[in-house]
């Protein structure tokens, strides 16, 4: 054996140390690798229904939303409606109505005139000058 075969043996050696020394945190490192492939796989099959929920979800809110929009629609165009009604009612009724309370109040102030008896309008009458003056 030459000094030649033995430094090749040396360095043989070396290199099968160096070989095993860095298996074991390869292997560790393919292990970690397998399991987050597989936790990888259990989100997306776990992901997809629940995006299908939702998508149904979104879906269903969405055509709530139009029938909540089209009854807001609806009870305003009513308000409108019943705004204008009103209204009309209300200028139509209020002028005779006005004239029939004041008409009232004028037959109250005359009878309770009137049932006072006709001693009383003259002292009125003074007490009203007197007043003035």
């Amino acid at each position: 054996m030459s000094v030649g075969d033995i430094a090749g043996l040396v360095a043989a050696g070396a290199l099968l140390i160096f070989v095993l020394a860095f298996a074991v945190p390869l292997m560790k490192l393919g292990r970690v690798l397998d399991e987050t492939s597989n936790v990888i796989k259990a989100v997306g099959s776990k992901t997809m229904p629940l995006m299908d929920e939702v998508t149904t979800t979104v879906t269903l809110t969405n055509t709530q939303l139009e029938r909540v929009d089209a009854i807001t629609r609806n009870v305003q165009s009513t308000t409108e409606s019943i705004s204008g009604l009103t209204q009309s009612f209300t200028d139509t009724l209020s002028g005779p109505l006005m004239k029939a309370a004041a008409f009232s109040l004028g037959l109250r102030k005359s009878a309770r005139d009137r049932g006072r008896g006709e001693d009383e309008y003259p002292r009125r009458r003074r007490t009203r000058r007197n007043h003035s003056e």
